[in-house]
């Protein structure tokens, strides 16, 4: 890593990484919208396989919800001047036995988390998005623990549950999410975007 890199030179590593090839089972095909005037920073897991045919961030039913939670049309969210995405690992990983996704290739994030991160200076607020990305930035704990204590790591985190079907059970169980969190983070996105 070299302390005069640039961003769109280090973005295109990424994006030509092929240094989990052999085990990714649709190949690699790097997810990422990195930007230098970006305000927020979405950090979640993996890209899905709809994402990996897109090439497109958040572009399935997780992306929808994500979008309604952060209040933001799809026009915004993908402005890449103003928003970057870099997941925990860049591709799709693949699948469980039990049927959900793998988790995002351990390689990954010690490649490019920081290396591209450190490369936009204009970022206020980072979306932690998922189980993942929370462990990566604040530790080992618990999921629902950490969204809950969303407050203590304002105002440049929020972490955030992965916004998949399966947290409708959990969101149902959480109520103060809706009632507490989303206000507070859809505030905190305004803010940084508006900065």
């Amino acid at each position: 890593m070299l302390s005069d890199e640039s961003l769109p030179a280090v973005a295109a590593l990424a994006r030509a990484c092929h240094v989990c090839a052999d085990r990714l089972p649709l190949g690699p095909r790097p997810v990422l919208r990195v930007s230098t005037t970006a305000r927020l920073l979405i950090v979640g897991q993996a890209p899905g396989t709809r994402v990996h045919e897109t090439g497109i961030p958040w572009n399935d039913p997780s992306g929808e919800r994500l979008r309604r939670w952060l209040n933001l049309t799809p026009e915004v969210f993908y402005d890449e001047s103003r928003i970057a995405i870099v997941p925990m690992g860049l591709c799709y990983p693949g699948r469980l036995p039990n049927g959900g996704d793998a988790p995002p290739r351990r390689e990954c994030a010690p490649l490019w988390q920081d290396r591209l991160i450190r490369l936009m200076p204009a970022i206020r607020l980072t979306l932690l998005v998922g189980s993942y990305a929370q462990a990566h930035y604040l530790g080992r704990g618990a999921m629902t623990d950490r969204v809950r204590a969303f407050r203590d790591h304002l105002p440049g985190r929020f972490p955030l549950p992965h916004p998949s079907w399966r947290t409708t059970g959990w969101e149902r169980r959480n109520p103060w999410f809706e009632a507490e969190a989303l206000p507070t983070l859809r505030a905190a996105v305004t803010a940084a975007l508006d900065a």
